[in-house]
Formats: C-alpha cells, structure tokens, sequence
C-alpha cells in the first residue's frame, strides 16, 4: 500500500533535504502546487481519501468534462430537475481522484479540465434559467481572481490555508449549491449571495496574507511566517 506525507519543500528545491534531492523536491512541489490548483472541497477531499489515492485523476476529471458538456449541449440547464444531474455526475467521476499525487505526465490538465467543468456548468445554468448576464461574469470573476490568487502563491513558494479552501466550498461544493438553489427557483439570490460571500472571503484572507507578506522581510519573511501557521507549499511524496 502507498502512503502519501506532506513535507514542507524549500523554495529553490536545490541540494538535498532528509535524502530527497533537488530534483525529487521540486517534483513533489510541483505534485503540491496541482493538488492546490484543483480547489478541493470537502465532498471531492472525502470521496479522495476514500479511494486512497489509487484511480488517476486524468480519465475522471476528462470523462467528467465530457459528461459536463453533454447534458449542458442537450438543454440541462432549463430542466430544473435534471439541473442536478452535472455537479452530481462531475462529484463521482472527478472527486475520487483528488487523492491521487498527480505526478503523471500528463495530470497537468486535471486542474483545467475541473475549471472548465465549473465556469461551463455556471454560466450555462445561471444564462437557461434568467440569471443576469452581469451577475454570472461577476461570481465567474471572483472565482477566477481566487485561482489566479492561488497560482501566484504557489509561485512564491506558498499555499492557501486549508481552511480557505473549506470556507470557500470548493468547485463541488460551489457547483451543488447552485444546483440545489436552481431547483427552488432561487439561482439569482444563490448567485448574488455567493458572488459576495466568496468576493469578501478570498479578497480579505487574500489581503491579509500579502500584508503579512509585506511585513515579513521579502520572501524568506513570509515563508516563515507561513510555516509558523502550516501555510508553506508541500508536495505529496510517495512512500512505499
């Protein structure tokens, strides 16, 4: 059976720590910074760890895309009922692979790929049921400025807290509230009120960690402070 650590990773991934070299250190951070990009969150973490890590995330995530698009071509979005049916099939099909390490090759692509499903599913259910054109491309942009967020801290060496990625729903989490707020005929309410929740939660804890940034000496500042709170990029290392 493979077990997967968490370990923090230096920032160069040069030389080498506790026997992993520089390359090994920066294919784990790599392998780290995907698993963050994917934007978890607690059903898709659960159904994860579930499967242990073992299905690749690559045929979920692509078979999900594919399943995505065509019950959104077919006209799903104006059935309220069948509505449901995408963020459902989305959730089984690429939840279970938010376990895996993502060292593929090719796994790149799964964060992409879970992008398009949710702005597609989005924007295609909020314009079928009557959701103002302005208001889509606002909750789309919030969600978009917390992702561009979360790759430009990757880059510097740092990861968003766990528990923004908890308070933040997750693209599963997001997708079936929407769902579920399409079937009581409330979608333009669900829409306002997550454009603004979401806004003030990724702009704030986005804020108040480029403060602390700022205040922490440079780069190596705000890395110890964020490795004080547990905040440091790690990358999964395979241990058999």
């Amino acid at each position: 059976m493979t077990a997967h650590a968490r370990e923090p990773l230096p920032p160069g991934g040069a030389g080498e720590i506790g026997g992993v070299t520089g390359a090994a250190a920066d294919a784990a951070a790599a392998r780290g910074r995907l698993l963050a990009f994917r934007d978890d969150g607690p059903l898709a973490t659960a159904l994860g760890h579930l499967a242990r890590g073992r299905p690749s995330p690559l045929p979920g995530t692509l078979a999900a895309l594919a399943v995505t698009a065509a019950l959104l071509i077919t006209g799903t979005g104006q059935q309220r009922g069948a509505a449901l049916l995408v963020p459902l099939a989305a959730v089984a099909l690429a939840g279970p692979g938010a376990g895996h390490p993502h060292g593929g090759r090719f796994d790149w692509l799964v964060p992409p790929g879970i992008r398009l499903i949710e702005y597609g599913y989005l924007a295609a259910l909020g314009f079928a049921q009557g959701v103002a054109a302005p208001l889509v491309y606002v909750l789309l942009a919030v969600l978009a400025y917390h992702h561009y967020d979360i790759v430009y801290r990757t880059r510097q060496g740092l990861r968003p807290p766990e528990r923004l990625f908890r308070a933040g729903l997750g693209w599963d989490g997001r997708m079936l509230l929407v769902a579920f707020a399409g079937l009581s005929g409330l979608l333009p309410f669900a829409c306002a009120a997550l454009a603004v929740y979401l806004g003030v939660l990724f702009a704030g804890e986005s804020v108040a960690t480029w403060a602390r940034y700022g205040h922490g000496g440079g780069d190596g500042g705000a890395r110890r402070d964020a490795r004080g709170r547990g905040d440091v990029l790690t990358g999964d290392l395979e241990e058999e």
